[in-house]
This record gives C-alpha cells, sequence and structure tokens, in this order.
C-alpha cells in the first residue's frame, strides 16, 4: 500500500537549495582561461584569450585577435593588463584593465575599467577617471595602472587594488578601494594598501589567500628589481615583507605577476613578463614562497604581455571555444 507523505512547502524549498547547490559544487574546474594583451603598439593594448585544459598548454582563441574592442570600452582607445575573477557566486565575472593607449599617450594615464559578465564573452563596462572622481584626494594623479579585483568575505564586497602615481617625483602606490554593488565604480576615494618600508615604486599587485593569510605580490624597485612579495593576517593591512629579496626566479628585469592554483594539485603557478626580451616566464610552488622554472613544461602559440590565468570549467571552456574557435598553430 501506498503511502504519502506531505511536505512543508518550507520543506521543499531547502531541498531544491540543496539540488541545486549541490549540482553547483560538483561542476568542477577542468581547465583555464589566460587573459592577457600583447604589445604597446598600435592594436596591441587590447584584451585576448587563451585556453588550456592543464595550466601548461595554451592556445590562443579567436585567431589571435582580440575578443572585445579597446576602443569601446576605454577612454583612451587601448587596454592592459586584464586581470580576471570568477565572482563568489561561481557565475559571475569580472574583469579589470588599464586604460591606456600609449602610442598617443605614452606611460602617463588616468583611468582604469570595470567590466562584468555572466558568460565570459558580453561584458558590461565602466571607465573610473580617478582624478575625475576624486579631485580633492588624487587630482595630480597621472598613473593608475594593473588594477586587480579580490572578494572580500568579511565584508561581502569586491575590493579592487591598483597602482598610482601623482604628478612629479613621486612613486609608484598601491591603493584600494570598494566597488559598487553593480561593479560600475568605486564607492569611495582608494586607501594605500601597501606601505614599501624604503619608500620606492610598487606596481602590478597580485593578492592570492592561502591557509587564512593573504600573500601580496608585486613589482618593487627597492633591493634588486623584480616580484617582490608582502604577506598579512587581514586584506586591507598589515602587509609586512619576509625579505626583500625578488621571489621570481629570472635576473632580468620582470612585472605583471599573476598567480594562480592548479585545479589538480595543491600547487601554484607564478608567471610573470620578462618584458625586455619579450618573453613570458612560468614558476611553480607549494607554498607561495619557494619557486621553481617549469619553462620547458610550458607551451604557448602566442606572446603574451601582463595578463591572469583564471580556472574554468569544462562548460565554460567548450563554450569560448564554441564561440571563438581554438589557434591551430
Amino acid at each position: 500500500m501506498l503511502k504519502y507523505v506531505k511536505i512543508s512547502s518550507f520543506k521543499v524549498v531547502l531541498l531544491l537549495l540543496c539540488v541545486f547547490s549541490c549540482a553547483k559544487q560538483q561542476e568542477s574546474m577542468e581547465a583555464y582561461l589566460f587573459a592577457y594583451f600583447t604589445g604597446n603598439g598600435p592594436g596591441e593594448e587590447a584584451v585576448h584569450y587563451a585556453v588550456s585544459l592543464d595550466g601548461y598548454k595554451y592556445k590562443a582563441l579567436n585567431g589571435h585577435l582580440p575578443i572585445l574592442d579597446s576602443k569601446k570600452i576605454s577612454s583612451s582607445g587601448g587596454v592592459r593588463d586584464p586581470h580576471i575573477l570568477r565572482g563568489v557566486d561561481g557565475e559571475t565575472f569580472y574583469m579589470v584593465l588599464t586604460d591606456l593607449y600609449v602610442p598617443a599617450m605614452g606611460w602617463n594615464n588616468y583611468a582604469l575599467i570595470l567590466m562584468k559578465s555572466t558568460d565570459l564573452i558580453h561584458w558590461e563596462s565602466s571607465v573610473v577617471n580617478i582624478p575625475k572622481a576624486y579631485p580633492h584626494e588624487y587630482g595630480t594623479v597621472d598613473r593608475v595602472w594593473a588594477p586587480q579585483t579580490i572578494y572580500d568575505a568579511s565584508k561581502g564586497k569586491y575590493m579592487v587594488y591598483f597602482s598610482m602615481k601623482a604628478a612629479g617625483d613621486h612613486p609608484d602606490i598601491i591603493y584600494y578601494a570598494y566597488a559598487n554593488n553593480d561593479f560600475s565604480a568605486l564607492e569611495a576615494a582608494p586607501k594605500q594598501l601597501l606601505f614599501n618600508p624604503d619608500g620606492n615604486a610598487c606596481i602590478d599587485g597580485d593578492i592570492v589567500e592561502k591557509d587564512g593569510k593573504f600573500y601580496l605580490f608585486h613589482k618593487s624597485e627597492s633591493g634588486e628589481p623584480g616580484i617582490k612579495l608582502a604577506v598579512s593576517n587581514k586584506l586591507t593591512e598589515g602587509y609586512a615583507y619576509p625579505h626583500m629579496e625578488r621571489v621570481d626566479r629570472e635576473t632580468d628585469r620582470v612585472e605583471g605577476s599573476g598567480v594562480f592554483k592548479l585545479n589538480d594539485a595543491e600547487e601554484w603557478i607564478l608567471m610573470y613578463d620578462v618584458y625586455n626580451s619579450g618573453r613570458y616566464q612560468f614558476t611553480k610552488s607549494n607554498d607561495l614562497e619557494h619557486f621553481e622554472v617549469i619553462d620547458a613544461a610550458i607551451e604557448m602559440d602566442f606572446h603574451p604581455r601582463h595578463g591572469t590565468v583564471m580556472p574554468i570549467t569544462k562548460k565554460e571552456y567548450d563554450r569560448l571555444i564554441n564561440e571563438w574557435g581554438r589557434s591551430t598553430k
């Protein structure tokens, strides 16, 4: 004899939430998306995509052409240093960029770009001009470089951090601010995030959270120029340097560090732009402090400049290839 059990609407809702949550958790990260730009010349300051299934071998998408029109999303006509982040909901993506067109502006600029997407293909974009938005605090700023984004769980907000330089003989300093709810502007004037004990220039900040600590990698002109590491127990304050030695494994000048965790191992990749010689180097670590070069394992059919890698699902990987096609070079 069949028995019917009455279930309250509240329990039904809980059951459905559990089903959706479990399904979402089961959708594992099986591939990687590399967002980058290619150079300083006309048409080279634009967002490009490449994909990989293992984090080591990358193929460019869209026939090596940009996936976005820089003139439509920037105030300058060029974009650099793309940083891409998956939102805490797992389904929204955030990209931030330097708004700069070097052929016309040299190395001075005034704005960064905030972007949001739900499919990695179609993006909403907003320009944030720092001197115009905050003339009292930063009216003399003439460099706004390499923004990145991280989710601050303690505040339930997305924090954007980037370097700025005031006009004249002043160093580049890394600042932070929180984005508004729709990721189209900053909530308030930026505050200084990193205090370099030597007072020298710092750019290209890149924060990774591991075991309750925040690891801030950046290019520093203190000591031997290269990628330095500062660590804190808090996201927005207290960064201290274990030492001032460079953590990259190069002897040439480097910049644009990008750190990402491998999907199938407790290991992290630190990659960076060896900009004077047109090379890109990959290193690997299991503690975010000691790195070994793995260039022999890396394959790319393109020449990136300062970019970032984000883990993606197989469904997202297939969607990107279906939209733009993968290079066969």
